[in-house]
Parts: C-alpha cells; structure tokens; sequence
C-alpha cells in the first residue's frame, strides 16, 4: 500500500471544515484559546458537511423498513442509499455485504460470533484491542497470537509460516490492521491478503484507523471484511460498519435475535417458536437501525471522496512531516515506530519525553497551551509494552513517578490529526512541545477523579 508523495507544504488544500474549529477553552494560566484537536485517533470532530447532512435530514426522521408512511418511507431509502454509499467507498464487490454496526469493535465481535466451528484466528499482538480480543470469545475457535514484525516484511513471513503449520488444517481468518493507532504506520496489506488465501484463510482488515486517511479499496486489497468506525471518519453518531463476502454472515446465527433479523416466525404444534432469517446484512442487524449513524458514515464517505483523497493524502503528509521535523529538534523526545523512521503512515505518532512522566504532558499541554492529545497505552497494551520496553502503568494514573533520565518511560502520548486539522495547531502543538522540555510545565499536576489536573 502507498502513499502519495509529500506535498511540499500543507498550503496544498485548506483543512476540510469541521465542528469545534471555533471552541475556545480556559489556560491555566490566564485567558482563553482556540481548542487544538489532536486526538483524531481517538475521535475525530464532525465535518460540518455531516453535521448540516444529518440536521437537514432529522426533522424528516422515521422509522426504517416496512412502514407505510412518508417519513417512514423516506428514512428506509435514505438507510439503503447510505449502504450503496459506504459500498461504493468501500471498493465492495458485487455480493458483498456492507452490515451496519455500533462501531470497529462491535464489527469484529459480530465477526468472531459467525466464524465456522473450529476456525483457526491468526492476530498480530500489535492489534488494537477492538481486533485483539473478540476471538477467544468462542470456546471452539482457537487463537494464535503472532510477536510483532519489526519490517512489513517480517508481517508477511510470520504469517506465512504459521499459516503452513497449522494443525488441524481448516477455516482460518487473519485479523490486521491498516493502519496502527500508536504509530500510524501502514501495515502490507495486499501482501497479507495475498499470504492468507495462498494458505486458505481469509483477512479482515481492521480500517479504523485507515479509512479517514487513505483511500480503501476492499477488492484491490483482496480483503474478505473491512470494519471501521463512524467516529473516527468524522461521522460521531454510534456507527460502525462490517463489509464483505456474505457466506459466512449468511451461514451462521444473527448476531442479536429480534425484530428485523427475522422474517418469518411461527408457533409449532409443540408450543415453541419457528424462525426463517434474512439472508441480506438485515439479518444482523436485529433492532430499529440506526438510520442518523448510517447516513452521518455515507455523508463523511461522500465529503471525503469528492474531496479527493489525493490531495487529502498529500497535505496530511505534509502536516507529518512538519511534526517529525519540530520533534526531531528535542534530544529528549524519542518517536515510536515498528518498522522505522521512513515507514509510510497516518496522521497519528506516539512518542515519550525523556524525564516526563506522559501524564504530566500531556495534561500541561492541555491546560497551558489548549491542546488536546492522549496518553497512555491506546488500548494497544502488547503493542506499547514492545515499543517502550517495559511494563505499563495504569494508563489512567497522573501521580505515578516520573521516568528519571535513562529510565525507560511507563506510558507514552499521542498525537493524532487529519483533514480537518489547521496548520496553526501543528505549529502550536510543536512550539509546545519545545517549551515544556526546555523550561518545565508551569504548573504541577495531580489526579482528581481519575483526571489530571492541575495544582498551584
């Protein structure tokens, strides 16, 4: 997977409007501040385009399938066309499934609920937990969990070589991720895909991360699933999506039993019940759906596309390169990476300040200059214990001792942007960064219900 050449300066396209861009938030040490979003990865802001989508769509809102109403009509079409968005963003093929979800994580639970008896899961340990953990769930499928590859090469032989060893020879599914949330590092894809049907798995391809950087293509790929977050494509209204190949969605048991799931249930002489599914993506997605999530996805999907991700591409790299070069000019700061310096990657780096606790960072970054990034273990835990060498702290705990000098950090912070990040905030965030190693956090820090904050 590549990524288009570095612009030479983020002046290539204007930040994409988003909600919040005006929001003003108190210093600690006096006044009031435009609030700098660099959290993307965790959440990213609205695109105003959703938000104007959603608000010009809501007085109109009703329920979704078979009611007989306008409204109702109206709302079930808008639910399907927004389907035919994402499939169309997605790259789908034609019988492929594009199922509506509560997010990434309730993607791959839904995922892992349809495996076939006995599959064989294959899942790197630097997978976010959302990939990580859904498997184990089912007491006949097994897990292998592969060490982290150092080069996307590596990726590829680890994988190709438990794939050939595997014992019973059976269904098997390889879970990776597009792009790491700690790094911001692209993962080989294609070459993985290419791995795992050359040994007869199939791959999902965890795309939060991925798709609100990066044009995603699920055929080119050679991907079985795709699962990504609403939230994080800029689109917060508690959606996810799983798409791909409909067999197995089709073969196994709705995820959720109940209205809408079913399509035909009648009483036996014996007193029970008799139930015919759908065979369609409705068949897990039992309960009234979320019609305003669904349209906010095809909504971002459809600013984004006629943005171009090309250029999109082109000046968040831009904006990277201009993070690495002010944090290259810190000694103390020390960027983490998998697979080196020169990997292609997102709009998301992590890194650990030499003598700083992380928690301190990030909460000075906060309260004295309006910056909003995050610290911790990214619920990446295995990852982050690889890249900083030790054991974590509670990632929620602001009074832990700070890492002396030559001591290895216990936790780390991010930062994270994307398209509608403004140039100014990448410079405010790194003059900050300067300042805080050059002349210490103004303030001390300590918790207060689970929060850092700051004190006199």
């Amino acid at each position: 997977m590549s990524v288009s050449a570095v612009a030479a300066d983020s002046s290539v396209c204007a930040p994409l409007p988003v909600l919040g861009r005006d929001v003003l938030v108190p210093l600690v040490t006096g006044g009031e501040v435009d609030y700098a979003a660099l959290d993307y990865a965790a959440s990213a802001p609205a695109l105003q385009r959703v938000w104007d989508d959603v608000a010009a769509y809501a007085p109109y809102y009703g329920s979704v399938h078979r009611g007989a109403g306008y409204l109702s009509q109206l709302s079930t079409d808008l639910f399907e066309n927004s389907r035919r968005t994402i499939a169309d963003f997605l790259g789908c093929r034609a019988g492929d499934q594009v199922v509506f979800t509560r997010s990434t994580t309730d993607s791959l639970n839904l995922l892992a609920a349809v495996l076939p008896p006995a599959t064989r899961v294959f899942v790197f340990e630097t997978e976010h937990h959302a990939s990580l953990l859904p498997w184990e769930q089912r007491a006949d499928v097994t897990v292998t969990y592969l060490n982290a590859p150092r080069t996307p090469r590596q990726a590829v032989d680890i994988l190709e070589k438990a794939l050939a060893e595997r014992e019973p020879y059976g269904p098997a599914l390889v879970c990776v991720t597009g792009a790491s949330n700690v790094t911001g590092e692209l993962w080989p894809v294609r070459e993985l895909a290419a791995a795992a049907h050359a040994h007869g798995a199939r791959i999902v391809l965890d795309a939060a991360q991925l798709a609100p950087h990066h044009p995603l293509d699920i055929a080119e790929l050679d991907a079985d699933w795709v699962a990504f977050s609403g939230h994080k494509l800029y689109a917060p209204f508690g959606a996810g999506v799983l798409a791909g190949r409909a067999d197995w969605l089709q073969d196994a048991e709705p995820y959720l039993a109940g209205g809408g799931a079913s399509r035909k249930v009648s009483r036996r002489t014996d007193g029970g019940v008799d139930v015919e599914w759908h065979t369609t993506a409705a068949r897990h997605e039992a309960g009234s759906p979320n019609v305003i999530g669904a349209y906010a996805i095809a909504s971002a999907c459809q600013a984004l596309t006629e943005a171009g991700f090309d250029t999109l591409v082109a000046r968040e790299q831009a904006l990277i390169a201009r993070v690495r070069a002010g944090l290259a000019e810190v000694p103390e700061v020390k960027v983490l990476s998998l697979f080196g310096d020169d990997a292609p990657r997102v709009g998301v780096l992590s890194f650990v300040v030499e003598g700083w606790n992380s928690s301190h960072f990030a909460a000075a970054l906060s309260a004295e200059y309006g910056i909003g990034v995050r610290d911790g273990l990214f619920c990446a835990h295995p990852l982050v214990r690889t890249l900083l060498g030790s054991e974590p702290q509670d990632p929620g705990e602001c009074g832990a001792p700070e890492a002396a000098p030559g001591e290895r950090a216990l936790n780390a912070i991010r930062v994270s942007f994307g398209a509608g990040t403004p140039d100014e905030h990448i410079d405010r965030f790194v003059g900050a960064v300067k300042e805080l190693v050059a002349d210490g956090a103004r303030w001390n820090y300590r918790t207060e219900d689970g929060r850092c904050v700051p004190a006199p």
